[in-house]
């Protein structure tokens, strides 16, 4: 299959339909019915620092309402898919974890596609590195497909940190005691891609390395010719299943496959296998999103008027003197 929609490395304006303003850490581009969110800190090994973090929040929800895509692949740019938090920044920066608390405290995270709500299905493509804070992108995705040279690892513990959330999600994908080991081990040993395979962490690898965003959007247009609607529900039903025991879980998925009964695409699929043609499907109307993760998106756009702001009045005190 001859990809088209792959976006290169690293990946330019020219490469995609339409390119996000706004984002410092992040490229946040379209092409086709594929959107693409890609980690763009290279250097720092795509830590994520303050601005990242509120940057994602945004991205999410601008890829998941723009009606032209279809499915979300989410990878990164260098050597690096995700290194977890920026170490550097929380050792010099004066305020450390502490900014996190709150938030953390109550488990109100708003930096990947499962804490924003978002409905399409997202393919995570894991190029390079990845350890820490960068399980949460694993965790969270629907498909994880990485490139031959991936490698994984949590280094929390090796910088007196504790591991939580990402690998806690992570148990429901894999067995528990590869886990743990990562946990405890920390800095000191890396997973291969080989053995995160074995263990179900990801689908597929890539080889080599450099065809990995070409696969990534082949799978991509393999799922976006299927209908929206259904692919949403489904969603739904079977993340749901991960949170209830089988019986809820089963009841609740009961609701979210008769909420499709009726819709167009349940009479446009069985009539395109018919008449042997390509299905019609409807445009996935948006829903509402909490009023939490609107909130965490509009944080971005705030950060960034007030950096602009802070550069102004810089400016100006220094042509006064």
């Amino acid at each position: 299959m001859t990809v088209t929609n792959a976006p290169g490395t690293p990946a330019s304006e020219a490469d995609f339909d339409k390119v996000y303003p706004g984002y410092d850490t992040l490229v946040v581009a379209r092409r086709g019915q594929i959107g693409w969110l890609i980690f763009n800190r290279p250097r720092q090994l795509n830590a994520m620092n303050n601005r990242m973090r509120d940057e994602l929040a945004k991205a999410w929800l601008e890829l998941d309402h723009d009606p032209e895509v279809r499915v979300i692949v989410h990878t990164g740019e260098g050597r690096a898919f995700q290194t977890g938090v920026d170490v550097a920044e929380i050792a010099t920066d004066g305020v450390g974890m502490e900014r996190y608390r709150a938030e953390a405290e109550v488990f109100d995270l708003h930096f990947t596609s499962w804490h924003q709500k978002v409905e399409k299905p997202v393919i995570a493509a894991v190029n390079g590195l990845c350890g820490g804070g960068g399980f949460h992108f694993v965790a969270d995705a629907d498909i994880v497909i990485a490139s031959s040279d991936a490698a994984f690892f949590d280094p929390h513990v090796s910088v007196g940190q504790v591991v939580s959330f990402e690998l806690m999600a992570l148990l429901r994908k894999m067995p528990f005691e590869p886990v743990m080991r990562m946990a405890l081990v920390g800095a000191h040993e890396r997973m291969p891609v080989s053995r995160a395979y074995e263990l179900g962490m990801v689908s597929e690898v890539v080889d080599p390395p450099s065809r990995l965003r070409e696969r990534a959007a082949e799978v991509a247009e393999m799922i976006a010719r299927n209908s929206p609607v259904a692919m949403r529900a489904t969603k739904r039903a079977l993340w749901g299943a991960l949170e209830d025991g089988l019986t809820a879980a089963c009841r609740a998925g009961a609701a979210h496959l008769v909420s499709v009964w009726g819709h167009p695409d349940q009479l446009e699929g069985p009539a395109a296998f018919v008449e042997k043609r390509p299905a019609k499907w409807a445009d996935l109307e948006p829903e509402p999103k909490p009023e939490s993760v609107v909130a965490a998106a509009a944080r971005a756009d705030a950060a960034r008027a007030a950096d602009a702001g802070a550069a102004e009045a810089k400016d100006g005190e220094e042509g006064a003197a």
